[in-house]
């Protein structure tokens, strides 16, 4: 470890070097693309942009606001791509970092692990306290290590709809909103919760003997089927774009302690676009009839 250098501006290898101490590459799962995906190591950083999703219109944001780096939790090359053009959506946004000079790094399911990742932080929007479990432990013991999921006490017990408006209260605003199962009046106590797409962990949610399941993208059949079985917990749906924005927050502390601790001149900021896919909905009715 380098000493620390007043006021001085980090280079875009040496931040994201701490930040992968942070967030390890290889926590992330083996289909991931995590990591540095855009831009040079060797180019200072003065400002950094924190965002969920490296859209275009974040991209923009990122550029008209002269930032330098790039932090997003959702990687842009997941997909293998043959071409970076301009004329595909992947290349017109590699292309406005490259011009505008910014760098990209992407942190997804490395991030879901880390002890000071997605899940804690979907936690305190619950509003779970003490010792957090996951709710798929992780293959060995790593400091920082929490694993994917988190199963935990509410602060004090409520009802499925009461908690469903404290998380609706306590994440972006989106068209969706917060959607529930069942019997609005059941209490909950205990709960599992899984940031971003959680419905292959139904199984483990039931297992876990909790009173309710909080993750996002629960498709129709497996949530259908999972409601059926006696004593599964009611399910609580929230977008996807929501529960990983609560991780961005936190991000931006740890960077701006790490800058107090290097001397380092940097400014983090964390962006307020709604990157949820949907902008608009029709014909909804609160009580799933019309």
């Amino acid at each position: 470890m380098s000493a620390p250098q007043e006021h001085s501006a980090p280079r875009v290898g040496e931040l994201l070097d701490d930040l992968e101490s942070a967030y390890p590459l290889e926590w992330a799962e083996d289909w991931d693309r995590v990591g540095f995906a855009v831009g040079q190591r060797s180019a200072p950083v003065r400002r950094v942009l924190l965002a969920v999703d490296p859209t275009y219109a974040v991209a923009r944001q990122a550029a008209e606001g002269r930032f330098d780096l790039l932090i997003t939790h959702h990687p842009l090359l997941l997909r293998g791509i043959n071409s970076v053009t301009s004329d595909t959506a992947k290349g017109r946004i590699v292309s406005e970092l490259l011009r505008a000079e910014i760098a990209l790094w992407c942190g997804h399911t490395n991030v879901d692990r880390a002890s000071a990742g997605t899940n804690p932080a979907l936690a305190k929007a619950i509003g779970v306290q003490g010792e957090l479990a996951p709710l798929l432990p992780p293959r060995g013991e790593t400091e920082g290590l929490h694993g994917l999921g988190g199963v935990g006490r509410l602060e004090k017990p409520q009802s499925v709809a009461e908690l469903a408006a404290r998380i609706a209260a306590n994440v972006p605003a989106t068209v969706q909103g917060v959607r529930y199962t069942g019997d609005p009046q059941r209490r909950v106590e205990r709960v599992a919760f899984c940031s971003g797409a959680g419905d292959s962990f139904l199984e483990a949610a039931r297992e876990a003997g909790v009173d309710a399941y909080i993750t996002s993208d629960l498709r129709h059949h497996p949530a259908g089927e999972h409601i059926e079985e006696e004593g599964a917990p009611a399910l609580i749906d929230l977008p996807h774009y929501a529960s990983e924005w609560l991780w961005l927050p936190e991000a931006k502390r740890q960077l701006e302690a790490l800058a107090k601790t290097r001397g380092w001149e940097l400014t983090v900021e964390v962006s307020t676009l709604v990157t949820d896919p949907w902008s608009g909905s029709a014909g909804g009715h609160p009580d799933g009839v019309g």
